[in-house]
This record gives structure tokens, C-alpha cells and sequence, in this order.
């Protein structure tokens, strides 16, 4: 099970409880925006454990490259339900706000749960942040690089779901602050407004990303050129003539080559040796399937190929 996603949810959690029973105490229009950030939050963890467990599956007779892609299209749920249930409640809510008169708010009540939403959010944070470092650093990426372009839904969702829950709970603070020293509940409805329109962005960003992988997603760069060298170092491979990587799942992919083989052998010894080189991929446990067939005689090879590996 994923560490990360496990943290998150329990944070989420227990930080949702907390504001909602700050919501309902001070009527603040930006806690009632957090409590339904954080709800959103607790049960896209949901959609994100079951994208976890159901994508690591192995292929099958009716699902040869595995089932990882439904990690794409889990993780695509808990997008829309934070859009749905954290975008479209606090803007909605916000609005509804600014017209509201002014009554009695507890600030201490809302200060406080604050401050303990973001040490736990923090802490959330925090274990998002350390795991997408550690991946980003063996191909060269920035941890925001490398958090869009990853190929782990769930890890790009923690990461920036709790990125988004720091950024408002500073939101949340400054609408509750400046409504305590103007009097006036507008910075709070505002604060409730700007929280959704965050939350929409992020959302939005998380859709897009996951669309991307479901249709079909190539490899970076760095992937690719892996890819190149580990098959242009098997024995008895000449030149390449075509290669295509694709993700199949969260750290999988399927390779289609096209090599040209050492010598001029009879088509079934050509078969075999193909075959061993597919295996000698497939070794690998981020390959899924790889298929190479032999290029054509004369062939030149591909013009985003070194023709050297």
C-alpha cells in the first residue's frame, strides 16, 4: 500500500473533522472553503488507494499490458471530486458570503485549527515532497518538473493536493485576519472564493495530466534515450531503426523496436534471437511487454534515432 497516499488520507482526515467543527462554531466562509477542500481531499485519498491497488495487477489473457492505466482513470475521479466537492462548494459559498452581515466569529477557535491543519498538512507535505525528489534526481528533473511529468497519478496527486491545501490555509488566514481587523466579513468570502478558484486550477491540472496518460503518453526524453543505449548494448544489435515507448501504468512501459541483427541468418534462428532480446527486456520490471522485429534491409534509421545506440 502507498506510504504517502496512507499519510495523506489520515491527515486529511483528522484536519477535516477539525474544520468543520471550526465552521460550524465561527460561520467563517473561508473555514467552511477548507473543511470542504479537506473532505474533498479525504476522499480523493479513496479514489487514490483503490487506483494503487487496482494498477498494480499483472497482465492477464484479456488485459496483456496489465491493468495500469486504471491508475489513470481513478485518479481522474478524485480530480473531478475536487473540483466538484472543493472548487464548486467554496466559490459557490463565497459568493453566497459577500452579501452576508456581520456576525459573531470566534477567531481564536479559527486560529487555532488552522495553525494544526497545516503542521498536519505539513507533514503530509513533507512525505509527498521527499518522494518526488527522490525520483526526480536520477533523471535530471526538478521536484515541479518531475511532479507533472511523472507517471505516478497518485504520487502527482498527493503532491499537489497538499501543496494546495498550504497555499490555502495562508488564504484561509488572511481572509479570517482581515475580517477581524476590518469588521467586515467580504475578506473572508473572498478568502472562500480564492481557495475554490485554486482548488479549480489544480483540478484542472490534474484532469489534463490524466488525460494525457489514458490516451497515450510517450516517454521523457531521458527514458527514451535509456531505452536506446539498453538495446543498442545487446549483443548482436547493429543499428536501430525504430523505437517507440510508451507508459502502459505508473512506472511501466511498452517497447516496440525495430533492430538490425549482427550476420545474416535463416528467418527462424533471426525469430529466436529476437525473442531473447525480448526477454532480456521484459527482465526489467519497468518494461510490461516489449515486441522488436527486424528492420528492412537499406532501412535508415529513425531520424530521432542515433544510429550508432
Amino acid at each position: 500500500m502507498n506510504l504517502t497516499v496512507v499519510i495523506a488520507f489520515a491527515a486529511n482526515a483528522l484536519v477535516a473533522v477539525a474544520k468543520t467543527f471550526a465552521a460550524v462554531l465561527t460561520g467563517s466562509a473561508s473555514m467552511v472553503a477548507e473543511a470542504a477542500h479537506s473532505w474533498a481531499d479525504t476522499g480523493n485519498e479513496i479514489f487514490l488507494l483503490v487506483a494503487d491497488k487496482r494498477s498494480s495487477r499483472g497482465p492477464d489473457q484479456t488485459h496483456p499490458l496489465g491493468y495500469g492505466r486504471e491508475a489513470y482513470v481513478w485518479s481522474m475521479f478524485a480530480a473531478v471530486g475536487l473540483f466538484v466537492a472543493g472548487a464548486v462548494v467554496s466559490i459557490t459559498h463565497g459568493v453566497q458570503e459577500l452579501s452576508a452581515k456581520e456576525g459573531e466569529t470566534s477567531f481564536t477557535i479559527a486560529y487555532v485549527v488552522l495553525a494544526i491543519s497545516f503542521v498536519l498538512e505539513g507533514s503530509s507535505f513533507l512525505q509527498a515532497y521527499r518522494q518526488v525528489r527522490g525520483q526526480a534526481r536520477p533523471v535530471e528533473h526538478t521536484v515541479l518538473q518531475h511532479a507533472l511529468q511523472t507517471s505516478d497519478p497518485t504520487l502527482r496527486a498527493v503532491f499537489a493536493e497538499d501543496s494546495a491545501a498550504l497555499v490555502g490555509l495562508v488564504i484561509a488566514a488572511s481572509g479570517i485576519g482581515l475580517h477581524q481587523a476590518t469588521g467586515s466579513p467580504a475578506p473572508d468570502a473572498i478568502g472562500s472564493i480564492l481557495v475554490g478558484v485554486l482548488l479549480g486550477a489544480v483540478a484542472f491540472i490534474l484532469i489534463d495530466r490524466n488525460r494525457r496518460f489514458l490516451v497515450g503518453m510517450e516517454v521523457a526524453p531521458a527514458i527514451r534515450e535509456y531505452v536506446l543505449g539498453r538495446i543498442s548494448e545487446m549483443p548482436g544489435v547493429s543499428t536501430i531503426g525504430y523505437l517507440h515507448v510508451e507508459f502502459v501504468g505508473p512506472h511501466r512501459v511498452y517497447i516496440v523496436a525495430s533492430v538490425d541483427l549482427d550476420g545474416d541468418e535463416a528467418e527462424s534462428a533471426v525469430a529466436d534471437r529476437l525473442r531473447a532480446l525480448e526477454h532480456r527486456l521484459e527482465e526489467e520490471d519497468a518494461v510490461v511487454e516489449a515486441v522488436l522485429t527486424v528492420s528492412r534491409p537499406g532501412e535508415p534509421p529513425d531520424a530521432d534515432l542515433d544510429a550508432s545506440g
